[in-house]
């Protein structure tokens, strides 16, 4: 046995069998079970470690060759094969509360399973393809059989397509740079072309409007799937780059432009929400901010990006997973998740929006929720940095404050006299409890997470240094 085939192959395979085989009920617990397995034994079982049961020796191999290419999965690896899965088995576990089809599990553990594989692939350009390859499979996540796809999922796969070339260009050009590191003109060529390619990867402004777009067209819980899954492994992406490549990690022009793209990002990201008068839009936008935060962190001047960017995209999931979870919820009773068709809905679904504006509120970094510490480990880094960028970042946060009480508002508001009621099944008010209940542990002990983080620098051997 070996990794890839444990963590890539395994679950890919069981996304085509659960499509073709299992009902929407069963689909959602046998995908969630596989991706717990996979995270626990991600956690317990170490790569490349013969392990004795009695007379037997279990020895899991570090790489596969397939088609040339070489797919290696380290013992540092495990820690991040742990979060990835157990995050995804959230959302495999929410899809019958969500509403959402089995489709939604076949095709979530085949996009998760070519997203690992994106990390695991030598030569590591390679993984620009499997980016591109699990973005052609999220359509028809977004976009039901019977249903024209929408301007927003046109403009995402464009954008997720247009990134490939200038990606891969760049990867050609830095190997020239790599023999010749001296010839200005050609690091600015691949700085430029890197830049371009990241830039549609991330949705940086003003290339993020198919986001607020998508969330008016699609399902919620499908395109949160989306805003979890793309930027996390996109981000570890470009942290391999920072790490492979010593004149980017030691340029300050291009420590700089990450860093102010990132302000953009998050100052826009935040007051755009506070104008918006459709919550699936605001979620949208607070998905933006969070990619913001973390090309902060890329530009900051620190030793401990990584710890910094894990502490951010670890609460970033179940973030996510529970406000989808309540927009799914109250969108299947709603005509429109417009403010005039919402109106009242907290004493219908009293369980679907605590959870929602507590979703929302931990991502403008309100105390003793999950979002907290992560903005307070930043804004200590920033401090010492840039005044202009907490600034900004205020601006971006108060922007997303105002939008959770814009939201809360309209909710509470009604003409209607009649009483509060519990409209939500046990599984959706389980699911969403739970997901609360994860909140306020990460708010108050951040530490429970340092377990994970701690060993993840190791799979970046320059990065910090």
């Amino acid at each position: 046995m070996s990794a890839p085939l444990l963590w890539i192959a395994l679950p890919f395979f069981a996304g085509v069998l659960i499509m073709l085989l299992l009902r929407e009920r069963i689909a959602a617990w046998f995908g969630g079970g596989i991706a717990v397995f996979l995270a626990l034994c991600a956690l317990l079982i170490p790569i490349d470690t013969a392990l004795l049961f009695g007379s037997t020796s279990l020895k899991i191999a570090p790489s596969v060759q397939f088609f040339g290419r070489s797919f290696e999965l380290n013992t540092a690896d495990g820690p991040l094969l742990a979060i990835i899965y157990g995050l995804a088995a959230l959302w495999f576990f929410g899809t019958e509360a969500s509403g959402t089809t089995n489709r939604f599990v076949s095709l979530g553990l085949m996009i998760v399973s070519l997203l690992t594989a994106s990390i695991a692939v030598e030569p590591f350009l390679y993984a620009a393809l499997l980016l591109e390859m699990a973005a052609m499979l999220v359509i028809p996540l977004l976009v039901p059989s019977y249903q024209k796809a929408g301007r927003g999922v046109v403009r995402f796969i464009i954008y997720q397509t247009l990134a490939m070339p200038f990606i891969l260009f760049s990867g050609w050009i830095l190997a020239g740079v790599e023999a010749s590191p001296g010839d200005l003109g050609t690091i600015t060529q691949s700085g430029v072309m890197l830049s371009l390619g990241f830039a549609f990867l991330f949705g940086i402004f003003p290339l993020y409007n198919w986001i607020p777009m998508l969330m008016e067209e699609t399902s919620p819980y499908a395109a949160g799937f989306l805003l979890w899954a793309l930027p996390t492994f996109t981000t570890i992406f470009a942290l391999g780059f920072l790490d492979r490549y010593a004149w980017l990690r030691t340029s300050p022009q291009f420590s700089n432009a990450i860093l102010f793209a990132g302000i953009i990002m998050v100052a826009s990201g935040g007051v755009f929400a506070a104008l918006q008068r459709h919550i699936g839009r605001i979620f949208g936008y607070a998905a933006i901010t969070e990619v913001g935060m973390i090309l902060l962190v890329m530009g900051l001047n620190t030793q401990q990006i990584v710890p910094l960017i894990f502490l951010l995209l670890i609460p970033l999931g179940l973030q996510l997973t529970v406000w989808a979870l309540a927009l799914s919820i109250i969108k299947r009773k709603a005509f429109s998740l417009q403010f005039s068709d919402i109106q009242g809905f907290a004493r219908q679904y009293p369980a679907a929006v605590a959870a929602l504006i507590l979703a929302h509120l931990s991502m403008t970094g309100f105390p003793l929720l999950a979002g907290f510490p992560p903005r307070l480990a930043i804004s200590q880094e920033l401090a010492g940095q840039s005044f202009t960028a907490i600034f900004w970042v205020f601006v971006g946060m108060l922007g997303l404050l105002i939008a959770a009480i814009r939201t809360l508002a309209v909710f509470v508001m009604t003409d209607d006299e009649s009483g509060w009621k519990l409209t939500e099944s046990w599984v959706q008010t389980a699911m969403l409890g739970l997901g609360v209940i994860g909140l306020f542990i990460m708010g108050f002990f951040p530490q429970a997470l340092q377990p994970l983080i701690e060993n993840l620098p190791a799979l970046f051997n320059r990065l910090g240094q």
